[in-house]
């Protein structure tokens, strides 16, 4: 194990296969933003159907794919959709750029090492994370189509779907394994490779973040692969570990032996509920790195923010089963998971009185990244109180299958995590890049996508209140919900104009790349290590060895000319 290799020789070791950190997490970065423009066009697909319920697609017309015959959308082709909008979203794009890009990215340089610990580890990682993209997405180029059963894919209906449904199993299997190969990478790095000086409780957020979330990875994911094996072996070797005795399917006994469906959904929650925060913990790390800089003060409990990751890993852990107090579980074991689940709230307002103690009478600037990490917080709150309503086993049993569910998550996972990644990608893309992204642009970029996210979303909470079913093609045949449309057309313009307001975004990001203000080592004047090297950093990320001397966030200290301390300068 070592924290360095060769200097890459050519274009393929340099630029396709490179084992420098620095260069995957720029990999991993333009792959998952593609993905996760590729799944807001799936989002806008399904946004259609729920606004105009049957109404013919404008462009679908006269091409006329399977799908859309005269243009218009069929019930197969909308399931396809939202599955698949889901699964590219989770597995394509939130979870590598919180942790595949952020992760590979900064560990290395915010702890004081040179590379990684397994350099080749690392590359295999994303070279596994490729073709289960190609993978997934070659469903919908068969027959049958892809993936339809939910990105949950419950049993046992995914076991009785064509090759697009298969394609999906082989793809999450993939990426699995790429989490695995990463998070292996992170722990051993983060143990082994911390500059002199850097000791536990002078670790950065955001890498104890990383951190805890590759432990979560490694306890979790392996059980959500051994499930997948499980699935894929009822779906092609007609074994019956999901599928119950006496299933028959088109006259054809399906199991003779009992399989449990009930099993699949204790297996795939198990991993899942983790994973949410697998999808959180990084950004709240990163947003915890960006509100100190921007207040100019130190991180308000420090320890305590440490210690509310490590409550949040562990009772995550606990806590899977209310996704599925609609399954006929006991009452008193349903309770027991609702208590757990209100506990897991405490640690999680202890990191947000924190964020609000370190903005609390600071040195405010509203720089782009600070907004961004402001609208996390405001958008986090949002979805953590209405989570705890899902939570309370009564309410969930009205709420499960409705649109309240679909409002919450997408204010956990659009409010959360995506208001974080823009967050990160708009503050260290000076250090990754070495030029600053256009101000003004940035700004407009997260006015119109504060606005018109809330427009999208916030309505979901009505709907679901009033009876609105999810994953519904045609909510017209429900009587009581004839009046909803109204709502649902204003919602689906807005989520129009949100997937049109991120063009700033591109636009900003393509031309800052190669036309943006040269930004020097530190135009943040942030105390972190990564700041202590070029933008960007050369190959071994520093000349020497960094020595630590501080903790991460030391601002505003009494008795110094500059408002900063960096990590690797004495007082």
């Amino acid at each position: 194990m070592s924290d360095a290799h060769g200097a890459p020789q050519g274009f393929l070791q340099q630029y396709v296969f490179s084992q420098d950190h620095k260069v995957i997490g720029i990999q991993f970065l333009f792959t998952c933003l593609t993905m996760l423009l590729l799944g807001g066009l799936l989002a806008m697909l399904v946004r259609w159907q729920l606004g105009w319920p049957g109404a013919p697609l404008p462009f679908m017309e006269h091409i006329a794919p399977n799908g859309f015959p005269g243009g218009i959308m069929v019930p197969d082709y909308y399931n396809m959709l939202f599955t698949m909008h889901a699964s590219v979203m989770i597995f394509f794009a939130i979870i590598p750029l919180l942790v595949g890009v952020f992760g590979n990215y900064l560990i290395p340089l915010k702890i004081g090492a040179g590379d990684m610990a397994f350099p080749r580890l690392n590359m295999i990682s994303y070279w596994l994370f490729v073709p289960a993209i190609v993978i997934a997405l070659s469903g919908f180029f068969l027959q049958g189509g892809a993936a339809q059963a939910g990105w949950t894919s419950y049993a046992p209906l995914s076991t009785l779907m064509g090759p697009g449904q298969l394609c999906w199993i082989v793809s999450v299997l993939f990426v699995g394994t790429s989490s695995i190969m990463g998070a292996v990478n992170y722990v051993a790095t983060i143990i082994n490779l911390r500059a002199p000086g850097m000791t536990w409780f002078r670790l950065p957020l955001s890498v104890w973040a990383l951190f805890i979330t590759a432990i979560i990875t490694l306890m979790a994911t392996p059980v959500l692969a051994a499930a997948l094996i499980l699935l894929l072996l009822d779906s092609t070797l007609g074994t019956s570990f999901f599928l119950p005795a006496g299933m028959i399917v088109d006259g054809v006994a399906q199991a003779h032996s009992g399989g449990q469906p009930l099993l699949w959904q204790h297996l795939f929650w198990f991993y899942s509920h983790p994973a949410v925060y697998i999808m959180i913990l990084p950004a709240m790390g990163i947003i915890s790195e960006i509100l100190p800089v921007f207040a100019r003060k130190p991180l308000f409990g420090y320890h305590s923010m440490v210690y509310a990751i490590m409550g949040i890993a562990g009772l995550g852990f606990m806590v899977w089963a209310h996704h599925m107090f609609t399954s006929g579980m006991s009452p008193l074991l349903g309770t027991s998971f609702m208590a757990s689940t209100m506990v897991i709230a405490v640690p999680s307002a202890i990191k947000t009185f924190n964020w609000l103690g370190t903005l609390w009478r600071g040195s405010i600037r509203l720089t782009t990244p600070m907004l961004h990490a402001i609208a996390f917080v405001s958008m986090f709150v949002i979805g953590g109180l209405t989570g705890i309503y899902g939570a309370a086993t009564t309410v969930d049993l009205y709420l499960h299958d409705t649109y309240f569910i679909v409002g919450h998550i997408h204010y956990v996972l659009f409010g959360g995590s995506l208001f974080g990644i823009f967050a990160g990608i708009t503050f260290w893309f000076p250090k990754m890049f070495g030029r600053m992204m256009n101000e003004t642009w940035g700004k407009i970029h997260f006015v119109l996508t504060m606005v018109l996210f809330n427009a999208v979303m916030f309505p979901m909470f009505i709907l679901g209140i009033g009876g609105m079913p999810r994953r519904i093609y045609d909510y017209t045949q429900y009587g009581h919900l004839a009046q909803v449309g109204g709502l649902n057309r204003m919602m689906s313009v807005a989520a129009f104009c949100l997937f049109t307001a991120q063009v700033p975004f591109i636009l900003n990001f393509f031309w800052s790349l190669f036309r943006g203000k040269p930004a020097g080592e530190n135009p943040w004047q942030a105390t972190t290590l990564e700041w202590s090297t070029a933008s960007p950093p050369p190959h071994g990320n520093f000349a020497r060895t960094p020595t630590v001397y501080h903790g991460p966030y030391e601002y505003s200290v009494p008795g110094r000319k500059e408002d900063w301390l960096p990590q690797h300068v004495k007082a």
